[in-house]
């Protein structure tokens, strides 16, 4: 028996130490695969000829109701209203970009998990839908967004991993710091 716990831990003391390089490096991947184009694409519906005039999509998509009231005309805008669009649209391009170069991945990581949890607040409040439970036999909304979050939360903890940016940022500033 005691052989086979010392096989055990000796297999998974060197999992352990590659994880510093693997989790962080697949978090990275799996992001790209499933959310880089995501918020790519959403973006690009937000804007209307460039990143500065909104569209009427983003009107509806951002401020469901008002964009309702005023038949989505863009020109009804305030000037809150642009600059949450603005802003939204911007991270929608930027936060992903960061997050696949591994750069700033910690703040990215941190920004994405904000734009989620008020996205998914638009979408229950805004749009009406459903935001379902945990542990209840059916892929909710909540779901969707836990595991999202779970995902930008190992990129948080962990940082971007090996292959990245922020990596080689370490490596060539810590030797002129000491």
């Amino acid at each position: 028996m005691h052989a086979v716990v010392s096989t055990y831990t000796s297999i998974f003391d060197r999992v352990d130490r590659m994880s510093g390089f693997i989790v962080p490096t697949l978090a990275r991947l799996v992001f790209v695969a499933v959310l880089l184009f995501y918020y790519w694409n959403s973006a690009g519906l937000k804007i209307d000829g460039s990143i500065f005039s909104p569209s009427a999509g983003a009107f509806g998509q951002i401020f469901p109701k008002a964009a309702e009231e005023v038949l989505y005309d863009v020109s009804q805008l305030n000037i809150l209203q642009r600059l949450v669009i603005f802003a939204g649209t911007l991270a929608e391009y930027v936060l992903p970009a960061l997050i696949l170069l591994g750069l700033l991945t910690r703040l990215a990581a941190l920004g994405t998990l904000g734009f989620i949890w008020v996205q998914t607040l638009v979408d229950v409040t805004g749009h009406g839908v459903k935001l379902g439970s945990l542990f209840n036999n059916s892929i909710d909304l909540i779901d969707q967004r836990v595991m999202w979050s779970f995902l930008l939360l190992v990129l948080v903890f962990k940082g971007a991993g090996a292959l990245s940016l922020d990596a080689m940022l370490r490596r060539v500033i810590a030797p002129a710091t000491a």
